[in-house]
């Protein structure tokens, strides 16, 4: 499978609800994320976290999150949820997946890491796919970097580099 550049101009989005406060995450994140920018165009784009939250119901939290994460969103993002529910892949078949929606010609490929509660019915709506990075819970800074290290797993297997091994 090779790489070739063919979708460098798609920009490929994290969108996540709330700042990671934690120094060695972002250390770690920021790694990542100059590493992908080698590849493709790349950002981070945080959501901030719903205030006051003690006297709201997970519903209603979910549903003020996605109102949020919905406002930055453009008509034609392709949107993919990092949802639990979603569809499983290995790390070349990731790889694969992207390479796909590179070819489809998008302008931004977002994907969305949603509040402590999940997505709205709204975000369910809206999304195009959803995506499980694994069957097991992760804190929302973990999904973060797991994402993002598959991520550039999935441009060096493109990419034909030594980085992954089967």
């Amino acid at each position: 499978m090779q790489f070739e550049g063919k979708f460098i101009k798609m920009k490929i989005i994290l969108l996540s609800v709330g700042k990671v406060n934690d120094a060695a995450y972002n250390k770690l994140m920021n790694a990542y994320a100059k590493k992908l920018a080698h590849y493709i165009p790349f950002e981070i784009e945080i959501v901030p976290d719903i205030k006051h939250t003690k006297n709201l119901s997970e519903k209603e939290q979910k549903t003020l999150e996605g109102k949020q994460i919905l406002k930055t969103l453009q008509p034609n993002d392709y949107v993919i949820l990092l949802d639990a529910k979603g569809r499983e892949f290995t790390s070349p078949e990731f790889a694969h997946f992207i390479e796909k929606k590179g070819l489809m010609g998008l302008k931004r490929l977002i994907f969305v890491v949603g509040g402590p509660y999940g997505f709205s019915e709204d975000m369910y709506n809206r999304a195009d796919e959803k995506v499980s990075l694994s069957k097991m819970t992760f804190t929302h800074e973990m999904v973060r970097l797991v994402f993002m290290e598959q991520l550039y797993r999935a441009m060096t297997i493109l990419n034909n580099e030594p980085y992954h091994h089967e």
